[in-house]
């Protein structure tokens, strides 16, 4: 039998894909190979393939229980051997699929790569024709990319416990060049043969959108696409949480998944997203990696990722049965001050040195920056995208939501100047600068109880811009930061850098540019304007009640995230923090680590454990924009 003949009665497919030969000649001419291939662009069947044709069995490092279990079920409806060992197997069941390896009775055994380190299988494996070992999502054994396993950098010890070294061959859809020369360096790849077919997913459009209220837009996005099948990806359990239930109560299929959730529920939502008895999946992004439902129509990402290399691999979930399929991303900066706490709480799984662990905190942040660039820009998304992965690319590919906007470069000196005098003028009263969030209140006319607590009430610059939106003056902030003429310094203070006097002293002029609005954009400002102008007839100034009201329905979101974490850990509540310390939270309204500190009751260590679901939650409530 010949490979034409696997693929065409195994697999059903009359040719290859790019690169799949090249990769599998190299295989059965016993070379080492790299393949780095877009999601559903056959990477499987580069390893499944020489496997049927090399005498002795192929082991394949898998990451993930449901990606070797969507695996074996597939190879096997096909007719091929195959069979996985991990923790889900009960002990019985893990001897009797070795008594079955040792009768010879499979041609591929997908495995965990923490069992690689267990002496009962070494010595087992020792004893068996191993012909290739296929290691699949290879960038997980590099710790500066992303999804990092640190059980992968024990594959390498393996093969020396081996009496003869079989055929390496390591496989993965997204890596950075320092990344793929990472997995060659680790696995130690004898003179392989590197394909990288390219990145792009030419059925895939990417949308950025930056709404006046995500719930809103979410909801209406999937309800426009509501016979399709889709994942919808946030950054924390409780945002899984909330958005699968305002999903549940206006009748959408929704189901949910992340890690606070048990083995079996997770296993059971999980297999009903994937049978198509629920049309959405709402999760964290412990969802996905493998996972070969093939008819996912769209990925909309309601949190930024941390990073470019997670955005692409989640949001190439969609499509992978080469059907057009979206990727959207909803956009506001409550994201990137999530993911700064994240990044600032996160613990590291493996022991690094002091000069590693900032090295890579510096990476992390590197990363996230690149990220907010791509949901800021004007540029080509897939451009972008595939800038960072180095492929060439046309200078706009027609499809993504920038290359189907119409930007004009719009005179923004005068409002620029306004914002330059706040800044100024907030730190000529307090002899300090404060933060972004601040300035915009300030700019925005806010009667928040700091802005009158530190009297920036009385300054010239206070209200200027108050028939704006606050996501409108933080786009400007932003946009000033990008040029220069702003920068934010220690705890997030912003300040003007010397280019500022050159716009608010001798004329030079400031463009920004903007979108034009569609019919659908301007429906939705006056929509906004309406329901602003409503609330100020309602509330023309805040009262010391409302205070006490915008406190005590923040103090009850935090209790339901203790009661969520509680439940999780099964602790009592007071265990987590006391009604005190949420009260004292809720009064200060923290938006970093730094400030959350300042909270009673909150150590470093438990800011470190739980702060970033806290945070989570005083930034939503900000958001909502509440005044009080």
């Amino acid at each position: 039998m010949t490979k034409q003949d696997i693929l065409r009665q195994y697999f059903g497919y009359t040719a290859f894909r790019g690169g799949q030969e090249a990769l599998i000649d190299a295989v059965l001419a016993g070379r080492d190979v790299l393949g780095i291939m877009p999601t559903g662009g056959g990477k499987s069947l580069c390893y499944q393939i020489p496997a049927m044709l090399l005498e002795g069995i192929t082991l394949v490092v898998s990451p993930l229980i449901s990606l070797m279990k969507d695996q074996v079920m597939a190879l096997k409806a096909v007719g091929i051997p195959a069979a996985y060992i991990n923790s889900s197997l009960t002990p019985e069941q893990i001897s009797l699929v070795c008594r079955n390896m040792l009768d010879g009775r499979y041609k591929i055994v997908y495995i965990a790569p923490e069992r690689l380190e267990v002496g009962s299988m070494i010595d087992l494996i020792r004893r068996l024709p191993i012909a290739m070992l296929a290691v699949d999502e290879a960038h997980c054994i590099s710790q500066w990319g992303q999804d990092f396993r640190p059980s992968y950098l024990k594959i390498i010890d393996f093969l020396e416990n081996l009496p003869r070294r079989p055929i390496l061959a390591a496989y993965t859809a997204t890596a950075t060049q320092a990344v793929r020369e990472d997995i060659t360096a680790i696995l130690q790849l004898q003179n392989p043969l590197e394909v990288v077919t390219g990145f792009d997913r030419p059925n895939l459009s990417f949308s950025v959108i930056t709404p006046k209220g995500k719930p809103k837009k979410l909801l209406s996005l999937v309800e426009a696409r509501k016979e399709k099948s889709g994942i919808i990806y946030c950054s924390t359990r409780s945002a899984v949480e909330r958005v699968c239930d305002s999903l549940r109560e206006q009748g959408i299929s929704a189901t949910r998944y992340h890690a606070g959730l048990t083995d079996e529920e997770r296993r059971e939502n999980q297999d009903a997203f994937i049978r198509d008895e629920m049309a959405v999946m709402v999760a964290t992004n412990a969802f996905g990696m493998g996972i070969n439902k093939s008819n996912v129509n769209y990925v909309i990402h309601y949190n930024m990722p941390m990073s470019l290399e997670a955005y692409y691999q989640e949001a190439g979930r969609a499509g992978r049965d080469g059907t057009p399929a979206e990727c959207i991303l909803l956009f506001n900066l409550g994201d990137v001050r999530t993911a700064t706490t994240l990044i600032e709480s996160s613990e590291d799984k493996v022991d690094l040195t002091e000069a590693e662990r900032e090295q890579l905190r510096t990476l992390r942040f590197m990363r996230l920056n690149q990220m907010i660039d791509y949901c800021k820009t004007t540029k080509c998304l897939r451009g972008v995208i595939l800038d960072y992965f180095g492929q060439n690319h046309s200078e706009s590919c027609g499809s993504c939501s920038n290359c189907q906007t119409t930007f004009t470069q719009r005179d923004i000196t005068r409002e620029a100047q306004m914002i330059f005098s706040c800044v100024k003028r907030i730190y000529d009263k307090l002899g300090y600068y404060v933060g972004k969030a601040l300035v915009v209140s300030t700019l925005q006319g806010s009667t928040r109880e700091r802005v009158c607590a530190l009297g920036l009430q009385d300054l010239s610059t206070y209200g200027l811009m108050r028939e704006k939106q606050r996501a409108d003056i933080r786009a400007l902030v932003d946009y000033l930061i990008e040029r220069g003429y702003l920068a934010e310094g220690e705890y997030n203070t912003l300040r003007m850098n010397p280019e500022a006097a050159n716009v608010l002293f001798r004329g030079e002029q400031v463009t920004m540019p903007m979108k034009e609005m569609t019919l659908e954009d301007v429906v939705e400002e006056l929509h906004q304007a309406k329901q602003t102008k409503r609330s100020r007839k309602k509330r023309p100034q805040a009262t010391v009640n409302e205070y006490h009201s915008a406190t005590d329905i923040l103090y009850e979101r935090l209790k339901a995230v203790r009661a969520d974490i509680a439940r999780f850990e099964h602790v009592p509540p007071y265990i987590i923090f006391s009604n005190a310390t949420l009260m004292d939270m809720a009064m200060k309204k923290p938006v970093s680590v730094d400030e959350l500190l300042t909270v009673s009751g909150v150590g470093s260590v438990k800011a470190e454990r739980y702060g970033a679901y806290f945070l989570e939650a005083v930034v939503d409530f900000m958001n909502e924009k509440i005044k009080f």
